[in-house]
């Protein structure tokens, strides 16, 4: 068989190794993943590699790509430069590393005011090192309870146990939480999420990865509902300093956010074996309406480095060779620092063309099971073509 861990990002760094500055190319690739509405099995994807870059060269330049791109194709003038936002302020206001800034609703989190509550479920989510955040839905106090309980349906396919509510009417407050709370902490609460009458005020309260999910999502949902997201607005943003490792408890190690060849910033090099989660990459995300368009990052190009960080994800020294030996035997011979970045060219498409499905900006598209409904694949093969190739089929 052959095996490409990895595959094109090694030979992009390899092609920066042997002398390219720059390298563009278009490409088919596949995806082994469950299908969204802004997701195939095959799409098309815009690549480029650049030697003696770092982060501020590579953003400029695909802002300049991104401004002429719209221009020629819509006739809309793009402002640049792009908004900058590192990725934990993401997380802590819109819940979401692909954030729609579009609207407000942002996440307001009122942990502290809760924490010693009567609320149980507020005060055990911050016991347990949770949180609890807010979003107000300006003027959704008009909700019917049908509407909000379908609220709380959606938090919890974002793994959210439940979501509170309190909607805000001009001499008082109206909630089913109310009673665990005295007077002082109600009217905190009420002007920590800035609420006016006629607002709803949507809590959860969990790990703080299940509350960023569910809150994230959920900004988007009730936008939807209130009609407030214009497709012809292109609110664009670049999202930067992800985490460089993320830890896996079901295999109870560390794994990378992007890939194992992303460097990591400077100045967080010291805790890379100390504190591994507290280190950030040279990692960036362009956004566009609450859609990541393409992504990239700066490379390890040191061979001392990229051995720390093939330690540091699990790999022996035997194991780091045996499957990277090329790469790492190509960093012996000086190899510029050198970054890049790739887009999904059919998501940009469909956001360029207004539209919320992938599958309307591609040719032949696969349904929601990756099935081809014209063709009628996949679909059983008879022996003669499984022997050419070698392969058994065993029940």
């Amino acid at each position: 068989f052959y095996a490409l861990p990895q595959s094109p990002q090694l030979f992009k760094q390899l092609l920066m190794a042997s002398g390219f500055d720059r390298y563009m190319q278009i490409v088919k690739c596949f995806r082994d993943e469950d299908l969204r509405a802004d997701r195939q099995p095959e799409f098309t994807q815009i690549d480029l590699e650049m030697s003696f870059v770092d982060v501020d060269d590579v953003i400029t330049i695909n802002e300049g790509f991104l401004k002429r791109a719209f221009k020629e194709a819509l006739g809309v003038d793009i402002e640049t430069p792009f908004l900058r936002m590192p990725y934990k302020e993401a997380m802590e206001r819109f819940g979401s590393d692909k954030p729609d800034i579009r609207f407000g609703m942002e996440l307001v989190n009122v942990s502290d005011l809760v924490s010693g509550c009567g609320f149980k479920v507020f005060a055990d989510a911050v016991a347990n090192g949770g949180s609890v955040r807010a979003i107000n839905a300006k003027g959704c106090g008009k909700f019917s309870r049908k509407e909000i309980d379908s609220l709380v349906e959606f938090v919890k396919t974002y793994r959210a146990k439940g979501m509170a509510w309190i909607i805000v009417e001009e001499n008082e407050v109206r909630s089913s939480i109310t009673k665990f709370f005295s007077e002082d902490e109600m009217k905190a609460l009420l002007a920590r999420t800035a609420a006016e009458p006629g607002d709803l005020i949507c809590f959860v309260a969990d790990k703080n990865e299940v509350v960023f999910d569910s809150l994230g999502a959920l900004r988007v949902e009730i936008a939807k509902k209130l009609g407030i997201l214009n497709n012809k607005e292109f609110k664009f943003l670049w999202v930067t300093e992800f985490p460089l490792l993320e830890y896996d408890e079901e295999e109870q190690r560390w794994v990378a956010k992007h890939h194992p060849f992303t460097s990591p910033m400077d100045e967080d090099l010291e805790y890379l074996e100390s504190d591994p989660g507290r280190v950030r990459a040279k990692a960036y995300d362009v956004v566009l309406n609450g859609t990541e368009l393409g992504g990239g990052s700066i490379r390890i190009h040191m061979q001392d480095l990229q051995s720390r960080m093939f330690k540091l994800l699990g790999f022996t020294e035997e194991e780091a060779w045996a499957k990277f030996g090329y790469l790492l035997e190509a960093f012996r011979y000086g190899v510029p620092p050198h970054g890049g970045m790739a887009y999904g060219l059919d998501r940009m498409i469909m956001l360029m063309a207004g539209k919320s499905s992938i599958r309307d900006v591609i040719a032949f598209p696969k349904v929601q099971n990756a099935s081809d409904l014209m063709t009628n694949a996949p679909d059983v093969v008879d022996q003669k073509q499984l022997d050419e190739l070698h392969l058994k089929v065993t029940e």
